[in-house]
């Protein structure tokens, strides 16, 4: 038990030391999260990522669906290694970053169907992030969380004070962003409100407005604030891109949606900096 216990602090001790340390780090960390699965969370990251890339900014993606990985067949390539192997001890943090084809982009990999019940209750996911960060070699750390609020999306985002919820219209994913609302209020400051799918600006701020009303009305914290940051409507060719492994921002740089996308970096950017 003594050893249990000694242990669980030096972990502790650990991810502390890491973090004064990532105080000099130039690296911004950015969470991207859903609640409901399906509502677009994986392509909409790896868009803004390319996006940001095109500013100048280096990017890592750190794929954090965990057990449903898909990554990197939006940025259409094969890694050689995970960053499960940097978990499990076989690599280091630098050989697990794979360089995209998209110039300034680079993906930490994950695993589908990789059984990570062993790392349960553990720190490994925090110590992935916070040693990416140490490496103080890019702009922005993004990662994309896997849906739902389970122990290991807890985890990422318990250590972001960037996070943003993509939702929908959808009466269930609004039900999920709300109750990822209440948790974060606990002992965040903000959270940043993106809609997926919704024809234009005002329909998701009007909901947005609905959510911060709620949220009042049953007494969350007053202090929590919920930034709504931009919608992206609904696109052809969206979908179409994805089929073929491509990006629809680079593809389609006159394409509605990857205008509202820009004005949602714009936000995003006056926030983090």
């Amino acid at each position: 038990m003594f050893n249990s216990i000694s242990s669980q602090a030096s972990k502790l001790i650990n991810l502390t030391t890491r973090r004064k340390r990532n105080v000099d780090s130039k690296t911004k960390l950015i969470t991207i999260t859903s609640g409901k699965g399906g509502v677009g969370k994986s392509t909409f990251t790896a868009n803004i990522a390319f996006l940001l890339a095109q500013r100048g900014l280096k990017i890592a993606v750190l794929d954090a669906d965990i057990g449903l990985a898909n990554m990197q067949v939006l940025f259409d390539i094969k890694p050689k290694y995970t960053f499960f192997d940097y978990i499990d001890g076989n690599k280091s943090i630098n050989d697990v970053i794979s360089q995209t084809s998209y110039e300034n982009i680079s993906l930490l990999a994950g695993k589908s169907g990789y059984q990570y019940s062993n790392h349960s209750n553990s720190f490994v996911f925090t110590r992935v992030v916070e040693d990416i960060i140490s490496l103080n070699k890019f702009d922005i750390l993004l990662v994309d969380t896997g849906a739902g609020l389970n122990d290991f999306v807890k985890e990422f985002l318990s250590i972001s004070d960037n996070i943003i919820a993509l939702t929908t219209t959808d009466p269930s994913a609004l039900t999920d962003v709300y109750s990822l609302i209440k948790m974060l209020s606990i002992d965040k400051d903000k959270l940043m409100l993106c809609f997926n799918h919704t024809k234009n600006y005002k329909i998701g701020e009007t909901i947005a407005n609905s959510l911060v009303n709620l949220a009042k009305k049953n007494r969350l914290n007053q202090d929590f604030m919920v930034e709504y940051i931009g919608n992206v409507s609904t696109s052809a060719n969206i979908s179409t891109t994805g089929r073929l492994r491509k990006l629809f921002t680079k593809e389609f740089l006159d394409d509605d949606s990857t205008k509202q996308l820009q004005d949602v970096i714009n936000y995003l950017l006056k926030n983090i900096y």
